[in-house]
This record gives structure tokens, sequence and C-alpha cells, in this order.
């Protein structure tokens, strides 16, 4: 005689704007030909609401390592540089190693 478990339905969680905006902006950074180019421009879809847009700006300005250029069409240019592996926290470098480091955005 089998056991039948009543299946528990997952509650899904809807995103709200911010958490999407932010998601899309980390994606388009973190996109392997902007990590080359180190450099993306972000265009505000409808669908991006004023304050949300404003709070996601208003973090990637507070990041010293990226450079902000405000377009006029409204679009938002993102730019850095290549961190040297020394400067980074996130891992440990062997001084006598000859391990080619992958950078990932900031943000």
């Amino acid at each position: 005689m089998s056991k039948k478990s009543k299946a528990v339905p997952k509650q899904r969680h809807e995103m709200n704007g911010l958490e999407r905006l932010s998601l899309r902006v980390s994606s388009m950074i973190n996109h392997p030909l902007a990590q080359t180019q180190r450099w993306v421009t972000i265009h505000r879809l409808d669908t991006d609401g004023e304050a949300e847009w404003e709070e996601v700006m208003g973090l990637l300005l507070e990041m010293p390592e990226l450079d902000l250029t405000f377009n006029d069409d409204n679009s938002v240019t993102v730019r850095w540089e290549q961190s040297a592996a020394q400067d980074r926290d996130d891992f440990i470098l062997e001084e006598d190693s000859e391990v080619e480091v992958e950078e990932e955005a900031p943000f």
C-alpha cells in the first residue's frame, strides 16, 4: 500500500519594480560583452517607475569604481576600469602564481 502525500503548492514571489530593475541592470553589467568592453548603456523602460529608476541610479552613483554618464535620450552609460587583482579582497593570490583573473562587475 503506497502512501499518498499531498503536494504543497509553492508560494510564488512576484518581483516588485525595484527588484526587476535591479536584476536587469545587474544582468546587463555582468554580461560577458559588457565585461569585455567594460561599459554598458542602460535604457529606462516604460515599465520602470520613477522612484525605482532614481534608487537604482543612486546606488550606482555611490559606487566609486563606476563612472555614470547620463545621456540626452534618458539612458545611462556605465563605465568601469579593470581592477588589479591585488586591489580585490574577494580572493587571495599567491605571490608566484601565474593565475589569470576574470573580473566581475561591481554591481
